[in-house]
């Protein structure tokens, strides 16, 4: 059996050690792409680095800058997605994006978590969960989607929401915790 990498163990939802040297590379890398993403005025430019940043980028897919995220590589986006100003992946895992989907400003997606043991902490080590945003979903600004939440389609998730577990489709969430505090009818 062979050992698995770092970033093998990352992707299955393992614990892994975050200093790890190709972990950093791959971060090192899409940050210099990020930063001429974030500065670019072109829009043929940003779609071309968009499609070298991120894992799966669908049609009609907007995204405003500044957008930072961690490797990229592990976001997939659907069909006609909008991600307003100041959005930010934390993608050690996979983030998976509907088709018809939009996020407010300053949007935060974490599948990154960490011991919580300071000594496992110091040492680098932490998990991460994949996440889910299925179809004709609305997410408000400033929301938190925290490791391994799926969010159901057609649901509205609020400003400032921090989603700690699933959300059903078709219901708006809000508050910290984020609970259910309408149904919605089709």
């Amino acid at each position: 059996m062979t050992k698995r990498t770092e970033k093998e163990k990352m992707l299955m939802g393992e614990s892994y050690n975050l200093l790890d040297p190709e972990l950093e590379l791959a971060r090192q890398t899409v940050k210099k792409k990020l930063k001429i993403y974030n500065t670019s005025t072109e829009e043929d430019e940003r779609r071309s680095l968009l499609t070298d940043i991120l894992g799966t980028v669908g049609n009609d897919v907007i995204i405003w800058p500044p957008f930072n995220c961690i490797y990229g590589e592990n976001i997939h986006l659907g069909n006609n997605v909008f991600f307003n100003l100041n959005c930010m992946f934390i993608d050690n895992n996979r983030v998976e994006i509907g088709n018809n989907v939009m996020l407010g400003p300053g949007v935060q997606i974490y599948t990154a978590a960490h011991p919580l043991d300071a000594e496992s902490r110091n040492q680098g080590l932490e998990i991460a969960k994949p996440i889910t945003i299925e179809d004709n979903v609305w997410i408000g600004g400033s929301a938190i989607l925290l490791p391994g939440v799926k969010i159901g389609e057609r649901a509205v998730v609020g400003a400032g929401a921090v989603v700690t577990r699933d959300v059903t489709a078709s219901v708006v969430v809000a508050g910290n915790p984020a609970r259910i505090i309408q149904k919605i009818d089709q």
